[in-house]
């Protein structure tokens, strides 16, 4: 091994660390990834109109694979950058942390703080045409292959290619993904579409086109009444308890809030939060706020009207959200997000301003909605009533986790440090067995489950907790399940879901996946549940070496070695077949993780020097939300459409 010295470390320039890294900018180089660049181009124009001065965007999803993404907002500047001496734009897109948006001069509210996105965009395209009009003339700038600039400027500006009117302003940018760095450079119409017409929802009455040349589709998205709006969509295969969603709006200091929500007869609440029009899937203090006036208001009004009694408790939290779907949206000058991914907004003025505005506006509303008033005390009641009465039943079921025999299931690991720990769940005595072997006793625990859990959806909590393999979860964890959950008695750094590559191991992913959705979160928010990614293929292949000059004769030349790899998807098997010089002599695909010995599960699998493990995090609340209730609950006429929808862009392996 060579020396360690500084001629070691390398700097990486610019725009060549987004392409060395991508997955630090836009999270992966799958699908999520390849669609969250359009989100970023995006993003630039909404903040146009956040400022005012863009009513309308329009994006076109190209034959020949690129996006276009055109407003009519100021368009960015073309003048020449006072530092680094050439066309603003040019900086723009292709210097990292450059923008517009670091101070409220020229944005006082803004989603995209970072100045990064149109820049990471052209760094992962091979191909970006950038048109900006402003004061009357059209100029172009031309980027290829990551982002080298392909327009030559003169006298240090770019080049006017045409005239235009001058109320004529905006810009307008098309990408072309860079294959080499992408899984797929296909992108997805429905997952666009669903994108705008939320974006519609939140920037209240911004006009937004999409067109689809393959299949010649228009569609414009409009939203007159904002996240009212929202909230009736999301409610709209739910039994309502009011006949509309009750909206509030005002502004505290800079701040301005939104809140919409409306009450079904499910068991869960749904809150989905904005800042900026940014989903912060963590919530944080504007949420907090919502919270705090939503049961203090209520709980004022049900002592004051009686539904309370004198010898009763106040509804908690709990009682008073049952069954609510809401939307919180804000626009705040100076956001605080935690971390480039923005997931948990950490200002203290939003919990001040949210409780203020929401306070006095919905106070006012119920006063002169004394129905709607009615309905929300009467569910609060309903919830507070059934809580009290099944808090028996509960403790009890719950006082049985001390009791569970999870030794004949759990195979414990030595270690008793959790952030050394974690555990393995896989499906059957089989594939345990095969695991409980390869493992390293000190650190990894294995938990089999026999069958597939209950489908938490379609249950009530006391029979979720009766289910004897939820029942080996929750005692292995040792975190409590519910209101008694606490995420600093987890015994397990890391919860890995270990499943065979077929439908069956599919669905039991799913099925844990909406168990801890729905009611462990915090493990899922926390970063600690993960998919394990066992290799799909082992490839026998031949390759070619070249031999050293000085050998002897008759051992100059080439050499033909045979050798083995394993291959985790479909899109590295294709990339590695195109490698020159190498000959593939066999596939072999693993359909189930009893096709492997232990040698090859610890190698591939287990051992945390080569494996690879998927850490699931919610990204959309909105849309999560969605999808499970779509795909998991009895309501059949939406989860067949979803299905028939999406059954298009499904990989079948037959």
């Amino acid at each position: 091994m060579g020396n360690y010295d500084g001629s070691q470390i390398v700097i990486l320039e610019g725009l060549e660390a987004v392409r060395k890294r991508p997955g630090m900018y836009i999270g992966s180089t799958g699908k999520q990834g390849l669609h969250h660049l359009i989100w970023e181009i995006l993003d630039n124009s909404i903040d146009e109109h956040l400022a005012g001065f863009c009513s309308e965007i329009s994006i076109t999803l190209q034959k020949d694979g690129g996006i276009t993404v055109q407003d009519n907002g100021r368009g960015v500047p073309v003048d020449l950058h006072p530092t680094k001496g050439i066309p603003t734009v040019r900086v723009v897109y292709t210097i990292l942390h450059a923008g517009g948006k670091f101070d409220n001069a020229v944005y006082k509210v803004s989603g995209g703080l970072h100045g990064v996105g149109s820049s990471v965009v052209n760094a992962l395209s091979k191909k970006m045409i950038v048109e900006v009009r402003r004061d009357g003339n059209v100029y172009q700038d031309c980027y290829e292959n990551g982002g080298h600039p392909t327009v030559k400027l003169v006298k240090g500006l770019l080049p006017v290619i045409k005239t235009c009117r001058k109320k004529d302003t905006g810009t307008k940018v098309t990408f072309y993904p860079d294959p080499e760095i992408f899984e797929t450079v296909q992108f997805k119409s429905e997952t666009i579409k669903k994108k705008l017409k939320e974006i519609a929802y939140l920037n209240k009455n911004l006009k937004i086109n999409y067109t689809d040349e393959f299949t010649n589709e228009t569609i414009t998205y409009q939203e007159e009444y904002g996240i009212k709006s929202f909230v009736q969509y999301l409610t709209r295969e739910e039994t309502v308890l009011q006949e509309e969603p009750v909206y509030i709006e005002g502004k505290s200091g800079d701040i301005e809030v939104e809140v919409a929500f409306q009450y079904t007869n499910n068991y869960s609440e749904q809150i989905n939060a904005f800042c900026n029009r940014i989903n912060v899937i963590d919530g944080g203090t504007l949420v907090t706020g919502f919270k705090t006036a939503l049961t203090r208001v209520l709980n004022s009004y049900a002592r004051e009207l009686g539904t309370l009694k004198e010898k009763d408790d106040n509804f908690d939290g709990k009682d008073i959200r049952n069954g609510i779907v809401c939307i919180i949206s804000i626009k705040h000058p100076d956001p605080q997000f935690e971390g480039q991914t923005k997931t948990k907004l950490g200002n203290t003025d939003a919990k001040t301003a949210v409780d203020d505005v929401f306070s006095t506006e919905v106070e006012r509303y119920l006063d002169k909605h004394i129905n709607v008033l009615q309905t929300l005390l009467d569910n609060a009641m309903k919830s507070y009533n059934a809580r009290r009465a099944s808090d028996k039943a509960r403790n009890a079921v719950l006082k049985q986790l001390h009791d569970v025999d999870t030794k004949g299931k759990l195979a414990a690991c030595s270690s008793k440090k959790p952030e050394e720990c974690e555990v393995y769940i896989v499906e059957g005595d089989s594939a345990g067995g095969t695991v409980k072997t390869a493992r390293n006793r000190k650190t990894q625990a294995v938990l089999p489950l026999r069958g597939k859990i209950l489908n938490v959806e379609k249950a009530t909590l006391e029979k979720i907790l009766l289910n004897n393999e939820i029942k080996s979860m929750i005692a292995s964890f040792g975190c409590g399940i519910g209101d008694e959950f606490d995420i600093e008695k987890l015994r397990y750094n890391k919860i890995i879901i270990l499943t065979d590559a077929d439908v069956d191991g599919a669905h039991i992913s799913t099925l844990l996946l909406t168990f801890f959705y729905r009611f462990m979160p915090q493990l899922i928010k926390e970063g600690k549940v993960y998919r394990g990614l066992p290799p799909l293929y082992q490839v026998e292949y031949e390759t070619t070496e070249e031999h050293a000059e000085d050998a002897p004769a008759k051992k100059k030349g080439k050499k033909k070695k045979k050798q083995t790899k394993y291959i985790f998807n479909d899109h590295e098997l294709e990339k590695f077949k195109k490698i020159p010089g190498n000959k593939l002599l066999a596939v072999q695909r693993y359909k189930g993780l009893g096709e492997m010995d232990a040698e090859q599960l610890w190698e591939t699998t287990l051992n945390p020097e080569t494996r690879i493990l998927a850490q699931v995090c919610i990204n959309d609340t909105v849309e999560a939300d969605e999808i499970t209730t779509t795909l998991m609950s009895s309501n059949v006429p939406p989860r067949r459409a979803f299905i028939m929808e999406e059954a298009q862009y499904a990989t079948l392996d037959v």
